[in-house]
């Protein structure tokens, strides 16, 4: 009657004394066999041990033998308050006998131990957390049995659990390990966050807890995704039942609960059967066979409708013909899993190992009022495993009786599978994957992102130059130059180029007054071409006199100069012209016309009448005011209509002045005085 909580699996499992962890009653006693596979041997870890040892372990005490039975042989005698035992106690036989005597104490908690087979080096005891280890990432083996009534746990997947949780206790209720058979887990330790939910899932009740200073999860396969219940990618048609609840409520609508309600996370009635007995099923197509890992269920979550299943039994099946009820690898009985024990409250189980099936049906054994249920499961895709090709030495000629023989081992081969399918589906392990494909694997994992954020970068660098150019076109102008054809540019280039010889540059263009007057108009600024300059220069006393480098014409302010402009007055002979100080058509002129007049009737301008201009002159001097009339040129053409007439040329005064003319400045029509008269 000393015996408290017992878990005894094929591998591994927990037992502690009775009434652990309160005071153990006097006189009591309790006795333990523990059996694994034979050739395995077994190992005893103690998670807390705390005998009465006032009389030196003589009633009070905790024996281990080796063996079972009358041949059984004593590996040691423990007793102590607070006794802590290094290291584990390893048997030398596959079973075990643990012998626990409590005699008359007024204190001591008795003890909790966990054992395992001696090939499990890493095993932890049911009363480990994550405070108890400093790594940041650590595997461990829990024995079967850690769902314990003392333990808590704070937490649920994904977020994490509180490092106060006990590290097996989470592990059951996260789905990485079983209770009644326990198995490896792989914790990873990290920052702690403010708050921590609670949830009930695999018979484990977490709850809430505060805030902690770091938190632990689990590394796992994986597959844990919803199937398409709650999304729709499992359609209508595809969801039965063995009966629909139909009624009519007191306004006479009638309410059908019908199995595509039965959608987790939807909107409106759940599923409910017409008839509340252990007979009544909910069925789902997968459509192909899946790797089923889990099962989420709530109640009607109708507030008026207090409607839930309690317990139920899992059935799987690849034909909808022939089903199995799951059971736990080494187990004989059906696995009763605990369902919801309120109506909104979502409730998780999971299978270890998992169902491989297409499809799945829920036999509801337990319930409140009515069976009524929304469901959800998880997992993932399922592909077969296939072995590696090993490359045989040719078979030599066969024959019929060898034909016959592995026939009959085929046909043994597909028998002990369909066996072994009836009581559980084991866990398929990929056995493809060679270590180096492994390692190929994890460097295409790191330079396939790489080369995606350099293709990336080069692809914006080019979309950024190539937006920047057209900006810089539109801030051009449309009818202006390219940036690199303006004048202002050209003239810093001119210091890199060579430089004309001065016999070119001065030697002026002549032309003699006879020549320019059988030229039609549009001909002369063709011929002033002649020599390329900056600014085109007027026609002045039948000279032409080439412009040097540096001009003294100044273009108008707010425009920059453009080869590109066209001539403001339209002209029928396309030729190309300077953009200042051409001579400018007869037809409309504005200024800049020559004066074609008789010089005899022509009167002296007043001397009190200044003169205006459009150009600027040279430096500081201001224009002279008074002065000759040179000799001018008179235009033949016929055509010409329009008078206007030109002032007197600017030059140096003295006797050369008339050589070396820079430029014409027009004078106002309205200060000329005489009779206008036709050129002869």
């Amino acid at each position: 009657d000393g015996c408290g909580h017992t878990i005894l699996g094929p591998e591994s499992g927990t037992l502690a004394s009775i009434n652990y962890p309160q005071t153990s009653p006097n006189s009591t006693v309790c006795e333990w066999e523990i059996r694994v596979k034979p050739g395995q041997r077994i190992q005893l870890k103690f998670g807390d041990f705390d005998i009465d040892d006032s009389d030196s372990c003589h009633s009070s005490y905790l024996r281990v033998h080796n063996g079972i039975g009358p041949t059984r042989t004593e590996i040691g005698k423990y007793c102590g308050f607070g006794f802590h035992m290094d290291g584990l106690i390893t048997s030398k036989s596959n079973e075990v006998t643990v012998q626990f005597m409590s005699g008359m104490h007024t204190s001591g908690r008795g003890f909790l131990a966990a054992y395992s087979t001696t090939d499990k080096s890493d095993l932890i005891t049911c009363l480990e957390n994550a405070s108890h280890f400093s790594e940041p990432e650590f595997n461990k083996y829990c024995p079967a049995g850690c769902v314990i009534p003392f333990a808590d746990i704070s937490g649920t997947i994904p977020h994490g659990y509180r490092d106060s949780s006990s590290l097996c206790m989470a592990g059951v209720h996260a789905g990485v390990v079983s209770n009644t058979l326990g198995g490896q887990i792989n914790v990873v330790i990290s920052k702690g966050i403010p708050y921590y939910e609670g949830s009930l899932a695999n018979n484990v009740t977490s709850k809430a807890g505060p805030l902690s200073p770091s938190l632990f999860t689990f590394k796992t396969s994986g597959c844990y995704g919803t199937l398409g219940m709650e999304s729709g990618v499992i359609p209508d048609s595809q969801i039965i039942a063995s009966s629909i609840l139909e009624w009519s409520d007191q306004t006479g609508q009638v309410n059908i609960w019908k199995p595509e309600n039965a959608r987790l996370k939807r909107a409106g009635p759940p599923w409910a059967a017409f008839i509340s007995d252990e007979h009544q099923w909910l069925q789902i197509d997968l459509n192909k066979e899946k790797r089923i890992t889990g099962i989420i269920t709530t109640g009607s979550t109708l507030a008026e409708y207090y409607y839930y299943v309690s317990a139920y039994r899992i059935l799987y099946s690849d034909d909808a013909q022939k089903w199995t009820v799951y059971r736990e690898p080494g187990m004989d009985k059906d696995k009763i899993f605990q369902g919801n024990t309120e109506l909104y409250q979502e409730v998780r189980n999971n299978f270890i190992p998992p169902i491989i099936a297409r499809f799945f049906r829920i036999n509801p054994l337990k319930w409140h009022q009515k069976i009524a249920m929304k469901v959800e499961l998880l997992g993932c895709q399922f592909s077969i495993a296939r072995a590696p090709k090993i490359t045989m030495p040719p078979p030599p000629p066969w024959n019929r009786n060898d034909d016959k023989n592995d026939d009959s081992s085929d046909d043994s081969v597909k028998t002990s599978l369909q066996t072994d399918k009836t009581t559980f589906t084991p866990e398929i392990k990929n056995t493809t994957v060679t270590p180096s494909v492994t390692k190929d694997v994890a460097l295409a994992a790191v330079l396939v992102p790489v080369l995606v954020m350099v293709f990336t970068t080069l692809i914006l660098i080019l979309v950024c130059a190539w937006h920047w150019r057209n900006r810089k076109k539109k801030t051009e102008g449309t009818y202006d130059p390219p940036y690199w054809d303006r004048a202002g540019w050209w003239k810093g280039m001119k210091q890199f180029l060579p430089t004309k010889s001065a016999e070119h540059e001065e030697t002026p263009v002549r032309y003699s007054s006879n020549e320019i007057s059988h030229l039609r108009p549009r001909e002369v600024p063709a011929m002033l071409q002649t020599e390329s300059a900056e600014y085109a220069q007027p026609l002045v006393g039948g000279i032409v006199s080439t412009l040097h480098q540096r001009s003294t014409f100044k273009p108008e302010e707010g425009k920059e100069a453009s080869y590109a402009d066209l001539d403001p007055y339209n002209s029928p002979i396309q030729e190309v012209y300077h953009a200042y100080a051409e001579p400018l058509p007869v037809t409309g002129p504005e200024y800049a016309t020559p004066i074609i007049m008789d010089m005899s009737s022509h009167p002296s301008t007043p001397l009190g009448v200044p003169s205006i201009s459009t150009f600027k002159a040279a430096g500081n001097q201001a224009p002279p005011v008074v002065g000759t009339y040179n000799k001018l040129l008179s235009r033949t053409d016929s055509t010409s209509s329009a008078q206007a007439q030109y002032d007197t040329p600017k030059g140096q005064p003295g006797p050369a002045a008339a050589d070396e003319l820079l430029y014409q400045v027009p004078q106002s029509l309205a200060h000329s005085t005489g009779s206008k008269d036709e050129p002869s």
